[in-house]
Order: structure tokens, then sequence, then C-alpha cells
């Protein structure tokens, strides 16, 4: 590590104000901070840095994601790495044309919308929805509000959304049945070419017609689905992983897992043979992925303790009406980005409660 920080302090003059490569600087700046901690320091005092900065916020994340992009990689094949390679190239592209035009620099946040957006995705889609995807959903997800800690809405939730409306056919068709044997796939490419491997049938779109998956195939992964959400297993694993370092917020997870369960409950009651039970639904889909991964982001997520809950309440909620009442099969993409329109609502009307309660105390 010695040798790579002397060569990237050799060359840093021709990055720096004046300097032939002026223009990639946000590139040297994201490759040295990857590596490195900050050269700079603070600008007034105290001089103290948060031990748990972007880079390392963002590293714990990728380190809970581990179990779900094994299990990707194990059910789907080497396919999941090119479509990784596909996410991180094309948005990645769009940070570094945001970073170079504005002057700043490419940040650390990218690295996990990079990976997040093929876990969220079916594992057969076509490679160039993939890039636009991803490209769509980082520059009208966050480049517009000004770029990373600025965005209301999460862009890999984005990305997803705008390829589910725009391409309904190819989202809602591109689901490879994943691997049984011991071996699974792991030196396997098997894409939408291979008409065997294919199959239009999910969990919660067998639920849809009233057949409903065994519930230990949806804990272990072998049922199709998007790449991420298949094993409920490895989603717990980094999930609890999350939890424990305080990365993801318990309150929102909480708030999201309560208020799924009580409604599924009370729709299982009512009417058994049409709505499957919570536990079931707890399991099928998208939803814990999306609870643990995707609802707990901090930037689009709300910040008080009160609108963490009201925020992850919602998100239950809405989830099982559109899953249970629409012709959409999920609801958890839909259900997290109107949570993020909310939830500085949520956090304004926690504020003025506040401010009203000392008022009245004082």
């Amino acid at each position: 590590m010695k040798g790579l920080l002397h060569l990237l302090e050799r060359v840093r003059p021709v990055f720096d104000e004046g300097g032939r490569l002026r223009a990639l600087s946000p590139v040297y700046e994201a490759m040295e901070n990857f590596f490195f901690a900050p050269a700079t320091a603070t600008r007034a005092a105290p001089h103290v840095r948060d031990p748990l900065d972007l880079k390392r916020f963002m590293s714990m994340v990728i380190v809970a994601l581990v179990p779900c992009i094994a299990a990707g990689f194990y059910f789907f094949g080497l396919r999941f790495a090119v479509l990784i390679a596909v996410s991180y190239a094309a948005g990645g592209a769009v940070e570094v044309l945001f970073a170079m035009v504005r002057k700043e620099q490419i940040n650390e946040g990218f690295l996990v919308t990079g990976m997040l957006f093929p876990l969220i995705l079916p594992p057969a889609v076509p490679l160039w929805m993939v890039a636009l995807g991803v490209a769509f959903g980082v520059f009208m997800g966050k480049e517009v509000f000004g770029g990373t800690g600025r965005n209301l809405f999460n862009p890999a939730l984005v990305g997803r959304c705008f390829l589910a409306l725009a391409y309904p056919k190819a989202m809602s068709g591109s689901w490879l049945q994943p691997a049984t044997d011991l071996a699974g796939r792991l030196f396997q490419y098997v894409d939408a070419s291979n008409v065997d491997a294919l199959t239009t049938a999910t969990p919660l779109a067998l639920a849809k017609q009233g057949e409903f998956v065994s519930a230990a195939h949806l804990v272990l992964g072998s049922v199709s689905g998007s790449i991420g959400e298949t094993s409920a297993l490895a989603i717990l694993a980094g999930g609890i992983f999350l939890l424990l370092t305080r990365v993801a917020s318990s309150r929102v997870v909480a708030g999201i897992l309560t208020s799924f369960t009580l409604l599924a409950t009370l729709l299982h009651h009512a009417q058994p043979g049409r709505f499957g039970p919570a536990h079931w639904h707890l399991m099928a889909g998208g939803l814990l992925f999306g609870a643990f991964f995707m609802a707990t982001d901090p930037v689009t997520s709300p910040t008080t303790r009160t609108g963490k809950w009201l925020y992850g309440l919602l998100i239950g909620a809405v989830t099982v009406l559109i899953r249970n009442f629409t012709g959409y099969v999920e609801g958890v993409t839909f259900a997290i980005l109107l949570g993020n329109i909310v939830g500085p609502i949520f956090d304004e009307a926690a504020y003025a409660l506040h401010m009203r309660r000392r008022s009245l105390e004082g």
C-alpha cells in the first residue's frame, strides 16, 4: 500500500489546478479516497473525523450484502457478475460526468447503488436495460437533486421503477429458475436464450392465482425472483449485521415489518383462501431486502425517531395493499418511493410536535 500511496503522490500535480488532467481530478480523488483516508483537514476546530464516515458507512453495507451476492452467484451464475459490471460501468460514467462538470469529488455512495441495482433486477434482464436503468436512476434519482446527500429518492429504486413502467414485459418475464444442485451455477453463464432455464412464475405471481410456494424454498432461495430477494436467509444474515452495527435504523425495519405483519394477518383471517399468511408474505418477494437495504438509506429516510416509525409503518402497509389489491404482484419499490416523498413531512411534523411540547413545558 505504501507503493501505491507513493505513486498517487507522484502523479498528483497532473490532476491539480493547472495540470494537464485537471478535468479528471474527481476520478483521481475518488481513487485516492477509496484506498486511503482523506488527507485534507477540516476547516475549523475541532479537527475530528467521525470514525463512521461515508466510506466506512458504505463499506458496512457492502459487507452486509455479501450473503446476497454469494447467493446470487450460486443460484444464477456468471451472468450476475456481468450485470454488476454493466451497472458499475454505466452508473459510474454518469457519476464521473457530473463530478467533472461540477468540479467535485466522486462520492463513495455509488459503490452501494451500483451493487444494489443488479440485486433488485430479474436475472435474465437484457444488459442494455441494466445500463439504461442504472443511468436513469443515478441521473434522475440523485444528480438532478445535487448529488449524494441531497437526493430525495433512492437512485436504485428510481432506476428499477423506470424499467418496470417503461418495459413491463421484459421486467416481468426475465426470470431464471435458480440452480438446485450442489454446485449451483457458479461456473455457468445462463441468459434468456436458454429457454429451459426460463420461468414466468415467481412466488408472488403464483400467489395471485391462489398457489403458495413452500416457505422452506423461500428461506433457502430455490425460487425465481429478483437476484437479491430469492433467499430470505441470506437477506436476514446481512440485515442483522446492519442492525448490529447500527448502520440501518431498527425503527424503520421494525415499523415496516410490524405494519406489514398486522395488516397481512388481518387480511388472511378475513379471507384465508384469497390472502396468504403473513409469515409467507414476509419471506416472499422483495419485502425483507427492501426493509433492510433500501428503506434504511440514511439520505432518503427520515432523521427523527417519530419520523422513522411513521415512515416504516407506511411502507409496510402500502406494500400489503399493492400486493393484494392491485395488478402488481409486488409493491415494495412503489411503497419505499412513496415513503421517500412523505419522509420529510414526517420529520417536519415530529419537529413541530417536539417544539410545541417544549413550549408548553416552558
